[in-house]
């Protein structure tokens, strides 16, 4: 038997006899009290694996000084500072220790834990306090159970400041490069590269040819990306990662301003509270001040080809249907098992096909690629509504599944909640900002500024927002009822009640994938339930299979007896 996280401390490069000597060999036994989790970040891949090997051997060092084994070491690499950023071995490293799994959460350094502020770092604490537990910066030598709690709002508000300064520097300096002419960094479009020192874009040798003759000149006489992709796809040509081609990745390419040789013009999406997201919006080229495109070295295509392909795909649009319309916003779901359903052959994601499920891959590059598979849309959807029904109701009030759905549902039915969620924690991370500026002036200001009374007025107005935010963050956290997860009527109830999204969200709290076989040949009766393989994501749950599948084939008669009636 071996330790949960021992392949990823071979990944960052540990030997077994480094690991054995750094404790992190055997698996970890004992009370909570005496483990610990360890979590370990970086921003970018070209960050040094042996500066990260060092940040996992200081951890090491301070846990046995303090009497602590290592359970478990997290690594990630992950932004710290973007909320909308989900951090998945960040959220099983704090959900170990809620769980009581342990009692200590070491990080190398602050920033390394959050860049968001004491917004964040402070509802961490408050949660860890509840539990007995404590958080320990190696580096910087905090420990939130003896007094550091002050110096972690500190810390954690300079590095939120820290995020803001090299974002700002980083953009400062793209946009002068870019006003210059220079290839802003990136993945070049296919058929071009930037040699390194260049700054510029030049023809790929290897690729060049089969972009313009294959793809450009193509698309230019009207032949459509799906016919394009799978010419490429019958010639054995790849992407340049190796993949087969789609229509869509046709599409994306004639699309970028970048394969005429032009600096493309993106604009970064923001959400309500003008925090930046990880979305771009598309736009055209980059206009220099004579109004003209800036150029940025060769491009398989000219401008003026670039603006013809746009109008040849731009012409094929539908206004109102799924072709080519980008009038009608976010399109809405179609269908239950799109994103879940597979193809029994690559693999591949099944979508909407009109009546059917059909294979991406078969629609988007063509049959040299997969031969595909479909089947009724009907059929599936049914079957999956029973069978989703009875494996719920097998599960325990308590499993992670019912949680998940029920967090999903309410999500839906009440989407003002979970607005007001971000709003408050919105409202949180600024308040706790304004308290740690508030603590400054008085403590670090100049003589003559702020007088006692004053700051134990503004401190403990502040405290007490705080104290009523982080009680509403509580409260809107709380789930739901899951009373209509306990008996198949009121299931019932809760699955009709809900569209097409809201069900589609149901089934994809319980269920990871669903494969559907291949028919046996031609005209197989076999009922669809019994080509349906299913993954579901809670494994170690008991689902009453038999009793589903028996009352599909008892409906599914009953049916048949209605319709020769």
């Amino acid at each position: 038997m071996e330790r949960d996280d021992l392949a990823t401390l071979r990944a960052l490069g540990f030997k077994d006899e480094e690991l054995k000597t750094l404790g992190l060999w055997d698996v970890p036994t004992g009370k909570p009290a005496d483990l610990a989790e360890a979590y370990i970040r970086r921003s970018k891949k070209r960050d040094d694996l042996a500066t990260l090997r060092a940040h996992v051997r200081d951890v090491c060092r301070t846990a046995a000084a303090q009497g602590k084994t290592i359970r478990h070491v997290w690594f990630e690499q992950r932004s710290a500072s973007k909320a909308h950023v989900r951090r998945e071995q960040f959220d099983s490293a704090i959900a170990a220790l809620l769980e009581g799994l342990s009692k200590t959460f070491y990080v190398w350094k602050t920033d390394r834990l959050s860049r968001r502020g004491m917004g964040q770092v402070g509802l961490l604490l408050d949660d860890f306090d509840k539990r007995g537990a404590r958080l320990v910066s190696v580096t910087e030598g905090l420990d939130s159970a003896q007094g550091g709690r002050m110096m972690f709002a500190w810390l954690s508000e300079r590095a939120r400041e820290e995020a803001k300064d090299i974002a700002l520097r980083t953009k400062t300096g793209g946009d002068a490069h870019k006003a210059e002419g220079r290839w802003p960094g990136g993945v070049a479009p296919y058929g071009l590269h930037s040699p390194k020192g260049l700054g510029k874009l030049t023809q790929n040798p290897k690729e060049y040819t089969h972009a313009r003759k294959l793809i450009a000149e193509r698309l230019l006489n009207g032949i459509t990306p799906a016919e394009i992709a799978n010419d490429l796809n019958q010639r054995k040509i790849s992407t340049r990662k190796g993949k087969q081609w789609r229509a869509q990745t046709v599409i994306h390419l004639a699309h970028s301003p970048s394969w005429a040789g032009l600096i493309p013009d993106r604009e970064r999406a923001t959400d309500e509270f003008g925090t930046p997201l990880e979305k771009w919006y598309r736009g055209g080229p980059l206009m220099g001040s004579d109004g003209h495109p800036i150029a940025c070295g060769e491009g398989v295509v000219t401008f003026a080809e670039w603006q013809k392909i746009q109008a040849i795909i731009t012409g094929r649009s539908r206004p109102g249907s799924a072709i080519g319309d980008r009038t009608r916003g976010v399109r809405k779901a179609a269908t239950i098992m799109t994103g879940i359903l597979r193809c029994p052959y690559c693999k591949g994601p099944m979508g909407n096909g009109g009546a059917n499920y059909r294979c991406l891959a078969r629609i988007n590059q063509g049959v040299s690629v997969c031969v595909g598979v479909a089947t009724k849309r009907g059929r599936v959807d049914d079957a999956m509504e029973v069978i989703w029904t009875n494996h719920i109701l097998s599960l325990p009030v308590d499993s992670p599944t019912i949680h998940a759905i029920a967090r999903r549902w309410l999500s839906y039915e009440d989407p003002a909640k979970e607005a007001r969620r971000q709003a408050v924690l919105a409202a949180l991370d600024r308040a706790a900002s304004r308290e740690l500026k508030l603590n400054k002036e008085f403590f670090l200001g100049a003589t003559g500024g702020m007088d006692e009374a004053t700051y134990d007025l503004l401190r403990a107005d502040l405290a007490a927002q705080i104290a009523g935010l982080k009680a509403e963050v509580a409260d809107l956290a709380k789930v739901g009822d899951l009373t209509p997860l306990m008996s198949s009527e009121a299931l019932a109830v809760l699955w009709n009640g809900g569209g097409v999204e809201k069900r589609r969200a149901l089934i994809q709290a319980a269920v990871k994938r669903v494969t559907v076989l291949p028919p046996k040949g031609k005209g197989d009766r076999t009922p669809i339930e019994k080509r349906l393989v299913i993954e579901w994501r809670d494994k170690q749950d008991a689902r009453n299979i038999d009793a589903a599948m028996g009352f599909i084939e008892r409906r599914r008669l009953e049916q048949e007896a209605l319709q020769t009636a």
